[in-house]
């Protein structure tokens, strides 16, 4: 089923200048900036500038710029933060039994302490 893109969700408001943010990075296809409610010492957000709702959208329609331009902007945020070396953790939620909250692709990067194990066991 075909989600439908919300263009009034807060990072689409975010990237048409409406509600501010305390940006990290800016490229062609991607915005980078501090998560409001941080989960570690360093907790960004990369979203793209185009509007898709999440990984799947994402992959599915975007172009092979977008994608490269998406990834690319992960990891010169990453090391723009200093996390490449001590390490860091991406995460994306899809979906519902994900909580996905936003409909809007985005990437946390989380970094500045020991992140833990990536889940409990099931």
């Amino acid at each position: 089923m075909a989600k439908i893109y919300d263009a009034d969700n807060v990072f689409a408001r975010i990237l048409r200048g409406e509600i501010p943010c305390n940006k990290v990075h800016e490229t062609d296809h991607a915005l980078a900036f501090h998560d409001i409610d941080p989960q570690a010492p360093t907790h960004v957000l990369v979203i793209p500038k185009g509007a898709y709702t999440d990984l799947d959208d994402f992959t599915a329609n975007a172009s092979e710029a977008e994608i490269a331009g998406l990834f690319r902007a992960v990891g010169e945020v990453a090391r723009m933060v200093g996390a490449e070396g001590p390490g860091y953790r991406i995460l994306s939620n899809c979906g519902e039994a994900a909580h996905q909250e936003v409909p809007h692709l985005h990437i946390h990067l989380f970094a500045g302490r020991d992140l833990g194990r990536m889940l409990g066991k099931a």
